[in-house]
């Protein structure tokens, strides 16, 4: 096995868990929110947002009103998006079926999925409004049935992002909030004057939003803890240097520590994409951010072959992967580890993160190892149930259950197999208590 060259290295490591500090602030945030409720809210909310408003909730006729003020061709192109994620959405939740099957005369198993009652959307704003994070949590909440689902965004300068409220009232959110950052999704986990609690807390954020949701988690539940953006390119010869530069960047602007890597089998293609990221850098306009991200975590690594690429994919376990190979299908029906796949050059991951249909919401940090993205299952609840309606099923079933049992020293739990060996079975089961009357002795074999 060789060892990939890497041509261009990451000159800084990235963060992994959660950082001292953030977490003693963020925690004191939340407890004052618990103690001190809406007060606390509105001082965070005028001094982090310059937003002190009336009521954080808007109302039906001030949502009418923004919605109205949007472009048509903003909604129009919002509906659109929505219409692909609600499609793929409900192809999901149909492949979801309940289960039931009869395991011996009389004894059924089964389970239903059950909607979660009360979902917290968080769509994020900033530099970026998240508009397309509106129907990724909101929308695919209520295509999983979620009856409530109350949505946050902070305002922008002191002002309504009316494009992101647009998409969160299309998308079927049932509240909407004016109200962002850690202050946002305490209020939604914990509950305060304005908002009930919610039973679990979706969307993405920044770092303080992400302390927040990892401290929340237990008390609500949540979809995953993202940290930075991360973009693997999987290429050969068969792809040229402009796109490959653009993809990498397109996904770097998202912050100064997004990382983005190209694994390729082409030195040349290497060379030419490190050249033709610096030339791009001279007129993207958010080049201040991604110049950063591509300084510091921006990586080239050249492998021999395509089983090489596929091993160092694996590894990196990113959230993004695109492949655009000779044999994309190679690594579709080999990779294990990775958030999303783009699979061929006529995608991209911003038509993923925007409008194609998949969920953006997906595994950082290597998490894709045990998880994958927020879909319409995260909203569900798989729960199992029994039911026995033979007698003599039941009395068999209870003689096993009563001595396995007795092996781990739980005499309530054999308690419970053995009166159901003697109410429903002809016999005793091994130590099982015998009926004589008033009197329960103990029968050993």
């Amino acid at each position: 096995m060789t060892t990939p060259e890497i041509l261009k290295d990451a000159t800084a490591k990235a963060a992994h868990g959660a950082d001292a500090e953030l977490t003693k602030k963020v925690a004191g945030i939340i407890e004052d929110i618990e103690q001190r409720g809406e007060v606390a809210v509105r001082e965070l909310s005028e001094t982090f947002d310059n937003w002190a408003p009336e009521s954080f909730r808007l109302s039906e006729a001030e949502i009418e009103q923004i919605v109205s003020g949007v472009d048509p061709q903003t909604l129009d192109d919002i509906r659109f998006a929505q219409q692909q994620i609600r499609t793929f959405a409900e192809a999901q939740l149909a492949s979801m079926q309940p289960v039931e099957v009869e395991t011996l005369p009389g004894v059924t198993l089964g389970h239903t999925h059950i909607p979660v009652q009360s979902v917290g959307a968080y769509v994020p704003g900033g530099r970026y409004p998240m508009v397309a994070s509106a129907h990724m949590s909101v929308l695919t909440a209520k295509v999983a049935g979620v009856p409530r689902v109350a949505a946050c965004t902070p305002p922008i300068g002191g002002e309504v992002p009316a494009e992101t409220v647009a998409a969160m009232h299309l998308a079927g959110a049932d509240e909407i909030y004016l109200l962002g950052g850690i202050q946002a999704v305490a209020s939604l986990a914990v509950g305060t004057e304005f908002v009930d609690p919610v039973d679990f807390l979706v969307g993405p954020g920044n770092a303080f939003v992400a302390e927040a949701k990892r401290l929340l988690y237990g008390r609500v539940g949540i979809d995953l803890l993202a940290g930075p953006t991360e973009t693997l390119l999987i290429a050969d010869d068969t792809v040229d240097a402009e796109m490959c530069a653009t993809d990498l960047l397109g996904q770097a602007e998202h912050g100064p520590t997004s990382p983005a890597v190209l694994v390729t089998t082409s030195r040349q293609l290497g060379l030419e994409t490190i050249a033709e990221v610096d030339r791009q850098l001279e007129t993207l306009p958010t080049a201040d951010v991604a110049s950063q991200a591509w300084a510091d975590y921006g990586r080239v690594i050249l492998c021999a072959d395509n089983a090489e690429m596929l091993r160092v994919a694996d590894d990196l376990a990113f959230e993004h992967v695109q492949v655009m190979t000779n044999d994309d299908d190679y690594f579709f029906n080999n990779m294990v580890n990775y958030g999303a796949l783009f699979l061929g050059p006529m995608t991209n991951v911003s038509y993923g993160d925007k409008v194609i249909g998949t969920n953006h919401t997906l595994p950082t940090q290597k998490a894709a190892r045990y998880t994958g993205g927020l879909w319409v299952g995260k909203f569900l609840k798989t729960c199992t149930y029994q039911r026995i309606t033979n007698a003599d099923s039941s009395a068999i079933i209870g003689e096993y259950c009563s001595r396995l049992c007795a092996i781990e020293n739980f005499a309530g739990h054999k308690a419970q197999a053995d009166i159901r060996v003697r109410r429903y079975g002809n016999g005793t089961a091994d130590g099982a208590v015998a009926d004589t009357g008033d009197v329960a002795t103990e029968v050993t074999a």
